[in-house]
């Protein structure tokens, strides 16, 4: 019974189907009127009967199916573009036309996944499109809906393909790959990030060389020269080891959306590119998270297999978005940070008062280490005040949205006053200002 009923299930009959039943059915109707279109209804009724018939037997010939599967990552990148593939083989003797409908998961709410294509017999062809998760996670794909018919389209049967799978959304490990290899190739200026020209040598003694065209000429050796009778130069490296914390506020002010995705979750993805970037720089990273309490802190490292532990730590971090204390993250730092290091804070502020009441926590963190806050532009509001004014309401609002970007600027200059470093970011550009900042620090000297 159950396989009966699955069968009338699979069964869809389209809208061709009742456009000619409908006709067939007028011209019965009008037989009445004009004997002369019986025969005419007669024919059309047993052609549509035959024609019916052939598709079903066409459709539902045993052996013949449509074979599908999909192909997912091991997880999905937040923020990112991610690849999925669909692949539909043909099993039919005959050309079909196939419908294929994929249920993505209901973060997406996105219900207009449909593929038409047409497949000859034996023939595959493989479907490819893109998701973009905008919050961590678990997302759960469900089935794939086929709907295969013949070239008239009277009837399509159905298969529902099971491919059900849950897969975990992380923090940007995308992003992290592509600044990780342009590191490698030292292409990093191909993204906006900057070529920072490094001041003196404060660098480590790394070894003695022979001189090549390029090699700065205040780095000759003369007594190792002397030796050896040929131009012998010293050989530099940047200081090493050294600690670079991100700390994330997970407050209230961190639920604001940009592009779909929080500040928070910005953020998160930065921390994550930046902690590779330091390692991959010789210098050891960790992570704080905060918000009313402190979530979660893991000590700065440099093993391989430290930066999974980040990402894992980064995946898990969830927050009810309450006011942050910062009194409690400047106890945490003077307790457990004894090295000095390089603090990146990510937070934000709309206002400079707001700003000011956590200004003497930030004051007494940039006396033992090298503190610098991250905070983000308001990018909407950035197109209130661009946009052409054609009324008084267009000017009142054009003037609100001024007021609120000149408060951010204020917020710069009031740390920077205070000698506490910032960088002011649109929230698509925070993964490269961060390591622009971290560059420059690293050039000055000053970590």
């Amino acid at each position: 019974m159950k396989a009966f009923f699955r069968f009338i299930r699979s069964i869809y009959i389209t809208w061709q189907v009742y456009a000619i039943a409908a006709i067939v059915s007028a011209i019965f109707v009008l037989s009445f009127f004009i004997p002369e279109l019986a025969w005419i209804g007669k024919v059309l009724f047993y052609a549509f009967i035959i024609l019916l018939s052939t598709e079903f037997l066409l459709l539902y010939l045993p052996g013949r199916k449509i074979d599908a599967y999909r192909i997912l990552p091991e997880k999905l990148s937040n923020g990112d573009e991610n690849d999925i593939y669909i692949t539909v083989v043909n099993r039919y003797f005959n050309i079909i036309a196939i419908e294929v409908i994929d249920e993505i998961p209901i973060q997406f709410q996105v219900r207009n996944i449909l593929f038409k294509l047409w497949l000859k017999s034996g023939q595959s062809q493989r479907i490819h499109y893109q998701l973009r998760p905008t919050k961590r996670g678990e997302y759960s794909f469900n089935d794939l809906n086929i709907y295969a018919s013949v070239v008239t389209k009277l009837l399509q049967r159905r298969y529902i393909i099971p491919a059900q799978k849950t897969l975990p959304v992380y923090p940007s490990f995308i992003q992290m790959r592509k600044y990780e290899l342009l590191a490698i190739s030292n292409k990093l200026q191909m993204t906006g990030i900057k070529k920072i020209r490094r001041i003196g040598h404060n660098f480590e003694f790394d070894q003695i060389k022979n001189y090549t065209v390029g090699d700065d000429y205040r780095t000759v050796n003369w007594k190792a020269t002397a030796r050896k009778n040929d131009l012998m130069v010293n050989q530099y490296m940047d200081e090493r080891a050294q600690n670079v914390y991100s700390i994330i506020d997970m407050g209230r002010l961190m639920k604001m959306p940009f592009n779909g995705m929080t500040l928070l979750d910005y953020s998160i993805n930065a921390t994550l590119v930046i902690s590779n970037i330091a390692m991959r720089k010789q210098d050891k990273a960790g992570v704080i998270s905060f918000s009313h309490r402190i979530d979660a802190m893991l000590p700065a490292d440099r093993k391989p297999t430290h930066i999974n532990n980040i990402l894992e730590l980064l995946y898990h971090q969830k927050t009810n978005f309450l006011d942050s204390n910062f009194e409690l993250l400047y106890q945490l730092c003077r307790r457990k940070i004894n090295q000095r290091s390089l603090l990146i804070l990510y937070t934000n502020f709309e206002s400079v008062s707001s700003m000011q009441r956590q200004l003497p926590f930030f004051r007494n963190l940039a006396k033992s280490h090298l503190l610098v806050v991250v905070f983000f532009q308001n990018t909407e509001l950035k197109q209130l005040y661009e946009r052409e004014a054609k009324g008084t309401e267009d000017i009142y609002i054009k003037t609100i949205a001024e007021k609120f970007d000149y408060e951010k600027r204020l917020i710069t200059k009031e740390l920077e006053a205070n000698g506490i470093h910032s960088v002011l970011t649109a929230p698509e550009n925070l993964s490269v200002n961060t390591i622009n900042k971290y560059l420059e620090l690293k050039a000055r000297g000053l970590i």
